[in-house]
């Protein structure tokens, strides 16, 4: 029996995965500064789920989140970007060059 391979802390293993191949440009950003990409359409809240393991920390735990309903009726999907915007990830595409602050210091 052969073990599973493991995921680094640095790559958390993501709670998404694309289940058909998508054309289009492929957008650069960051997750607490690993690159990473999605597609031109995506929204942030689903590329980040397809790149990782959380959408962000809870507020009153150790915890992670991974928003509630993914359709901006909630308000459990609130990011932080490393420029001081705070976004809806449900709803906000993906733009080349964010960065994402999920575990990192908040601005």
């Amino acid at each position: 029996m052969t073990a599973a391979p493991t995921q680094s802390a640095a790559a958390p293993a993501p709670l998404f995965r694309r289940l058909h191949p998508r054309a289009g440009e492929t957008i650069a950003f960051t997750i607490d500064g690993r690159p990473v990409a999605a597609k031109a359409g995506d929204l942030l809240l689903s590329a980040i789920l397809l790149n990782g393991g959380a959408l962000r920390r809870f507020e009153f735990g150790d915890g992670h989140r991974a928003g509630f309903c993914l359709m901006g009726a909630c308000q459990d999907c609130w990011v932080d970007l490393a420029d001081g915007r705070r976004l809806r990830a449900c709803t906000t595409p993906v733009e080349p060059g964010m960065a994402v602050v999920i575990d990192g210091v908040r601005p």
